[in-house]
């Protein structure tokens, strides 16, 4: 068993004082994150899954509120949390010209946040590039808890010790279908 901890996750705003940035923990076992903790320090919550027991957020009063991913499938209406900096060209021009498709698209910098809006429901899709087991594994889980669906950019399984191929996670598998087609699509071929 391994614990793979983010004790910052959300360097730069923390130091520049935003409030965006959080604390993350995967318990990793025979090749599966099997729990994970993502705690936000500021609103004194955490959110946490354990593999195949579902996601909830614990608040700082004792109470517990199941967490579950939206039900939008339609990319157009799709918030988004997605951020091109790390894709590498074309795969980056393609992204950003499409990605104004998007029903809204942004970024906090923030991947302990990130996870849990999209765990919760409050966004519909993230979209990485730059992959590090620690920014990942217990956003992941998370989102598979809730119900999410996620997969390599290539539409590959994301398995621990993965540390590149993108990321994207969606309420389901056909929302992540139609969103990876309206994002990474020139004409009819799907980027790969």
């Amino acid at each position: 068993m391994v614990f793979v901890v983010d004790p910052i996750d959300g360097t730069k705003n923390f130091v520049s004082g935003v409030p965006l940035f959080g604390t993350m923990i995967a318990c990793v076992a025979r090749g599966q994150t099997i729990f994970s903790a993502i705690h936000d320090p500021v609103c004194a919550s955490t959110a946490f899954a354990a593999r195949g027991e579902g996601a909830w957020v614990a608040g700082p009063d004792g109470t517990k509120q199941t967490l579950g991913v939206s039900a939008v499938v339609d990319p157009c209406e799709m918030r988004a949390v997605a951020g091109a900096n790390f894709m590498p060209e074309p795969m980056r021009s393609m992204f950003l010209r499409n990605s104004t498709k998007l029903g809204l698209s942004f970024w906090m910098r923030c991947c302990p946040h990130e996870y849990r809006m999209a765990a919760a429901g409050n966004c519909d899709l993230l979209v990485y590039n730059k992959l590090a087991p620690w920014d990942h594994l217990a956003g992941f889980l998370l989102h598979q808890e809730a119900g999410g669906y996620g997969a390599h950019l290539n539409g590959d399984p994301y398995r621990v010790g993965d540390l590149d191929g993108g990321l994207m996670c969606a309420p389901n598998r056909e929302a992540w279908t139609a969103a990876h087609r309206m994002l990474f699509a020139e004409g009819q071929g799907a980027f790969a």
